[in-house]
């Protein structure tokens, strides 16, 4: 589903064939869910379980608030944060990888008017040397990813008239060949392409209300199709010109509240919502067309059906879908028909919004949960296989204020080490076998 050349070009900061040590390969996580947006890790000479109760840590560095998880390119990491005293202003920030040493910090006013204000959700995208940050208030900076110069800069809230999410602005930036690819949520535009050199509008789409939810590439009928899930649907978008080739109308029946991103799989498509449940679409390979396969939604949020999903994007293995269920129950769904195989409640706490960030290394399920555990697993129809499970990091409280806090910023993972943030400061942990 993703051989299509001009977007394997476009990830251009993963470092494939970087050798270390025992001369295998290395590889960077330069956006959002790793080099190719999908939650696959491909690494080798990874750890098979942890040698103790906590996972061994390289650096830690302090931070302010956010959702945004970190990425990581060409011995880099790059998070955005907030702050919120004296002054309410948004950070870019860029730490040397190895050591965690600040290598540059861009900060900009950001006045909050949204809810949940720990701070930015979007990741930073990284491609050809340039460093894309997108904040949750619509400022949208293009910077030099080594000197942290700012090459070109946009508040969208003023440029397109943003319908506000209530959460503010956080599908992280998709870049496709030369155009550089937003879910803005303006009044007549809000999915947005832009040229990734210049910054110039290059193209506008659908005049619909903003998700929360990044977009993926696929490739459908021979053609590169960017798939959408915004406030009021699921497009197919052509990234060159903006053209829509198909629209499934997928209403919330509350409000946009769609965060996961699209899982898709072959010819198939999957998204979740928390109050609106699951959805599977058949993307036709014959001409730009999609159909229904099938929707399930249960009658409220504690009594679901398929799968109700909140923060966490489920993974597809096989014929089966696994992911987090409305309270934080770990469920297997058959792909075909979303009829529910078994659900376990170890892998994170029952809580309302419970989640756990998924990662595919081979056969093996890394799993984030929101008390900052990386869990070992593996998954499969017969269940939930914990391998080894150790802390990573401590939650925090700006985030979510119950609970005793939560993590939910989705790690990265890159170079043989984790990378995950809290409300408070950012780690780096060795997973080197």
């Amino acid at each position: 589903m993703f051989s299509d050349k001009r977007f394997l070009l476009s990830i251009s900061a993963v470092t494939l064939g970087l050798l270390i040590g025992s001369g295998i390969p290395a590889e960077d996580w330069p956006q959002w869910r790793g080099p190719t947006r999908d939650g696959v890790w491909k690494e080798t000479g990874i750890i098979d379980q942890f040698a103790g109760d906590e996972v061994k840590i390289r650096w830690r560095v302090p931070v302010g608030a956010g959702y945004s998880g970190p990425t990581v390119a060409e011995g880099r990491v790059f998070l955005t944060d907030r702050v919120a005293e004296p002054k309410q202003i948004e950070r870019i920030h860029c730490f040397d990888e190895k050591t965690g040493k600040t290598l540059w910090t861009v900060d900009y006013p950001a006045d909050y008017e949204i809810g949940y204000k720990a701070g930015p959700r979007a990741a930073v995208t990284i491609d050809q040397g340039r460093a894309y940050s997108l904040g949750a208030m619509g400022h949208f900076y293009c910077l030099d990813a080594a000197s942290g110069n700012v090459l070109w800069k946009h508040d969208l809230q003023q440029a397109y008239q943003i319908v506000m999410p209530i959460w503010g602005i956080a599908a992280a930036p998709l870049i496709v060949d030369d155009v550089v690819i937003l879910q803005v949520g303006g009044k007549e535009a809000c999915i947005v392409g832009f040229d990734k050199k210049t910054g110039q509008q290059r193209w506008t789409a659908l005049a619909e209300r903003a998700g929360y939810s990044s977009p993926v590439l696929v490739t459908q009928a021979g053609k590169a199709v960017v798939i959408c899930w915004t406030g009021d649907s699921v497009s197919g978008i052509d990234p060159a010109s903006g053209k829509v080739y198909w629209r499934y109308e997928f209403p919330p029946s509350r409000m946009p509240i769609g965060i996961a991103t699209p899982v898709v799989h072959q010819d198939e498509v999957f998204v979740t919502s928390f109050y609106d449940g699951s959805l599977m679409l058949k993307l036709d390979q014959q001409k730009t067309a999609v159909s229904k396969i099938w929707r399930l939604v249960g009658p409220d949020e504690q009594n679901t059906q398929g799968l109700h999903s909140i923060i966490s994007t489920p993974v597809r293995l096989g014929d089966h879908l696994y992911g987090v269920d409305s309270y934080g129950e770990l469920r297997c769904l058959e792909a075909a028909s979303g009829k529910r195989i078994w659900e376990d409640q170890t892998a994170t706490p029952r809580s309302r919004w419970s989640t756990i960030h998924f990662v595919r290394n081979g056969k093996k399920i890394w799993m984030f949960n929101e008390r900052g555990e990386l869990i070992i697993s593996e998954l499969s129809p017969q269940g939930f296989k914990e391998i080894s499970r150790a802390s990573l990091i401590t939650p925090t409280l700006e985030q979510l204020r119950r609970r005793d806090g939560v993590c939910w910023s989705h790690p990265a993972y890159a170079n043989r080490h984790v990378f995950a943030r809290n409300d408070k400061e950012l780690v780096s942990g060795s997973l080197a076998k």
